[in-house]
């Protein structure tokens, strides 16, 4: 058995304090059978100072398992590198598997995600300050609709608003009963891309990522506006 811990996290941006992380290591230490896989993936996109892991207790040291990448803080998705930090043990055992499903990621990736490392950090911080000016632009363009209740994240670049009093809803044929729906409506009508919260375990939510430039973000929440202002209640 394991507990995966996201933080930053995915969909809803939130980031665990070092406290939060330390009652949680607290318990796992009671139950030995127990794995923590740490997914620090937005490592370097957070809001609120140093980034705390749960790896720092060294209680869980024999079975923990830090998953990391070049994808989201150096915009490296298409490169496809990720790594693994883990007990002897469990990297052999992950080695076995990785190398029949993939053989190993190509020599340029490697070299490439090597110089993203190892050379100036200065465009990761000023992307991660993009992301925060970003955050702030969208969340307040978003707290002004109606019947939306918006998250303050603090990490990761995503929003994940509440807009289950638009269920229920209909507009020119299209029903929104979910976020299933609501995703749908929204791509249809508004033309923007979002993803339901369903996905993620919270059917009144979806996932919008803030990923894109100023000006795009502001005409997209324009259409989202206008969209959802089209629903009326069935009658």
């Amino acid at each position: 058995k394991a507990v995966i811990i996201c933080s930053p996290s995915n969909p809803t941006g939130s980031v665990y304090s070092q406290a939060e992380l330390k009652d949680l290591a607290d318990v796992l230490a009671k139950h030995k059978h127990v794995y923590a896989i740490s997914d620090e993936i937005y490592e370097h996109i957070s809001y609120v100072g140093k980034h705390e892991s749960i790896a720092q207790f060294e209680e869980l040291t024999d079975r923990m398992i830090i998953v990391n990448g070049v994808s989201k803080c150096y915009s490296m998705t298409g490169w496809r590198i990720g790594w693994m930090a883990a007990p002897k043990r469990i990297a052999k055992a992950c080695s076995k598997l990785q190398g029949q499903y993939t053989s190993g990621p190509g020599s340029i990736s490697q070299k490439a995600a090597q110089a993203a490392y190892e050379g100036s950090q200065d465009e990761v911080r000023e992307m991660r300050e993009a992301f925060a000016r970003r955050k702030k632009l969208m969340f307040d363009l978003l707290s002004e609709i109606d019947g939306i209740e918006v998250n303050d994240p603090q990490g990761a670049f995503y929003l994940f608003p509440k807009l289950s009093s638009f269920y229920g809803k209909s507009n020119n044929g299209h029903i929104v009963e979910n976020s299933d729906d609501l995703a749908i409506y929204l791509l249809e009508e508004a033309h923007v891309a979002c993803v339901a919260g369903g996905a993620f375990g919270a059917p009144d939510n979806i996932r919008l990522s803030y990923a894109t430039s100023d000006e795009n973000l502001i005409e997209a929440v324009r259409r989202i506006k206008a969209a959802l202002s089209k629903l009326k209640n069935e009658k």
